[in-house]
């Protein structure tokens, strides 16, 4: 029986420096050989994910759950709406953060996103293990990724979600009180050491994304084989049949999963792919 594979992306299909291993490639080339689906399902919007170098998919889920793609296909794009982004923008200016919106179409930053943003992705990087030097490059080739843009112009309406700077936990706390409607979460790390916050729609989780797939496919979700590392892809544990954690996961993750394979960057993948019998 084919399978429906749903894999995240930072950390479970490539490494922390953004590097696909050769044997993820051929794990997933071999699964969709023998007439499995695999789609990566991720908090990237699909511009980001056009600047990483992935091996064929049939589809992905961007945005945390705001939008589907299926061989191509939109199946669903539910971001936010242009005053929310001029809320967002107006409030992370007023308190000097920066930010980065991020939409298929692109990732466009503020002034204060091309000043703080290198000395946090440095931050960023070494808190997942690269050297110094590893780090300043991820960093500037991040930050060179952005389209940056002024005033009014960042009052757009195609925006998936929104991340910003923290330059204390407190901006998070504070974020959930003033945009009390759509979900405010952290990333970068964990708790009050977290780098980043993001502003997304409510309602949108990659849980729920996966069940919209699953319903335009016509598939059973006895069917669904979800990989993750984080705190953020226990949605897709939450509605899948079988779930595997990398062995780089965290331990929140590792404790929900079926299985647990090995790191990203020590075969995890093509193990957990042979273990499930899919390769």
């Amino acid at each position: 029986m084919s399978k429906i594979i749903f894999l995240d992306v930072d950390g479970t299909l490539i490494d922390y420096e953004t590097k696909l291993p050769e044997s993820a490639a051929r794990a997933v080339n071999q699964a969709r050989a023998n007439g499995h689906k695999v789609y990566i399902c991720t908090g990237c919007s699909k511009a980001e994910i056009e600047q990483r170098h992935l091996c064929d998919l049939d589809g992905m889920i961007g945005g945390n759950g705001a939008y589907v793609e299926d061989a191509g296909k939109v199946i669903m794009h539910q971001g936010l709406s242009k005053e929310d982004v001029q809320h967002i923008v107006d409030w992370c200016n007023a308190r000097h953060l920066g930010f980065y919106l991020e939409a298929n179409s692109g990732m466009y930053c503020n002034d204060y996103m091309l000043e703080q943003g290198p000395e946090v992705m440095i931050k960023y990087a070494q808190g997942k293990g690269a050297n110094l030097s590893q780090a300043k490059e991820l960093s500037e080739q991040f930050v060179n990724s952005f389209i940056h843009l002024k005033g009014q112009d960042l009052y757009r309406d195609d925006v998936n979600k929104i991340s910003f700077i923290l330059s204390s936990y407190q901006d998070h706390l504070d974020s959930k009180e003033e945009f009390k409607h759509l979900i405010a979460n952290t990333w970068g790390g964990k708790g009050e050491v977290a780098l980043y916050g993001d502003l997304g729609p409510a309602g949108i989780t990659k849980r729920h994304a996966i069940e919209v797939l699953l319903e335009y496919l016509g598939a059973d979700v006895k069917d669904t084989i979800s990989f993750g590392d984080a705190k953020i892809d226990l949605s897709m544990f939450e509605c899948c049949h079988f779930n595997v954690a990398m062995g780089n996961g965290g331990d929140e993750i590792k404790a929900a999963a079926n299985y647990i394979t090995t790191d990203v960057n020590d075969d995890g993948l093509y193990n957990a792919f042979q273990y499930l019998g899919l390769i």
